[in-house]
């Protein structure tokens, strides 16, 4: 498949075309090329639901949860930040990256589409993956035994979305900024430490000091605090929340500073 050949659906209809629906197009063909790629849907639904079925079903200790056995609550917040962190970070770097390296990027902005319909597509893209996501997700945990109330569901919302923003902001800043091979690293080492020593697996309190403050300001941590509080019923802290919107800033500011559209 060309290049032109994947990108032609979102400027079909020329300029005749509206920017909306320019747009919504290129979002949905983001989307599909995510899902039709074998790499990409096992970073983006399999490895979250390894997390769930791991967490729940191989023995942890309670010194590593504050003393308590994880919960199934606990089990689904982890999962639902893999989820964001595969899908915002890495997947989106990754492809983000490809189409820097393949000159896409520079093609698009000679047509009706633009860089920045480009850039919406992808942020629609985002939204599309993660609501497939969660209905996934969502349905193997209630398979297993969550029943979330509403006000849970409310509560992830903003946490959910903040996260977004601070690791989609990452990652577009790593598939700006290097080498398309150096992307393709950096993004799954980066999700394998947030995931890992990032405060997602294991909580950041469960660190020795220092180490415990020092991965508690970490976003994967943020966004594990923020939504375990959401999904245990209770409010999340503003302190989370507002570290997820300084991340989501500073990584959103660098993109935008100095995001190159062209490898060269």
């Amino acid at each position: 498949m060309s290049i032109a050949d994947r990108h032609s659906p979102s400027v079909s209809g020329s300029r005749a075309a509206r920017a909306p629906q320019r747009i919504a197009a290129h979002a949905k063909l983001e989307a599909r090329a995510l899902l039709t790629n074998g790499e990409q849907l096992m970073v983006s639904l399999m490895l979250p639901a390894m997390v769930l079925l791991g967490l729940r079903f191989i023995p942890v200790s309670p010194a590593l949860f504050g003393g308590h056995t994880p919960s199934i609550s606990d089990a689904v917040a982890a999962t639902a930040v893999t989820a964001i962190i595969a899908t915002s970070l890495t997947s989106q770097a990754i492809s983000t990256g490809f189409d820097r390296r393949n000159g896409v990027l520079r093609w698009i902005a000679t047509t009706p589409l633009g860089r920045g319909g480009y850039m919406l597509g992808k942020l629609g893209a985002l939204s599309l993956v993660h609501i497939l996501q969660i209905v996934v997700l969502g349905v193997l945990s209630l398979a297993l035994g969550w029943r979330p109330t509403a006000s849970e569901i409310l509560w992830s919302i903003p946490a959910w979305i903040l996260a977004t923003c601070a690791f989609g902001g990452l990652g577009l800043l790593i598939a700006g900024t290097l080498r398309t091979e150096a992307v393709l690293a950096l993004s799954n080492i980066f999700f394998l430490l947030f995931i890992a020593v990032g405060g997602v697996a294991i909580p950041a309190k469960s660190f020795p000091a220092p180490l415990d403050a020092i991965v508690a300001l970490l976003p994967s941590a943020a966004a594990t605090n923020a939504l375990t509080a959401a999904l245990s019923g209770h409010a999340p802290s503003l302190w989370s929340l507002a570290l997820l919107a300084i991340w989501a800033a500073l990584f959103g500011g660098l993109t935008v500073r100095f995001f190159r559209w062209t490898s060269s």
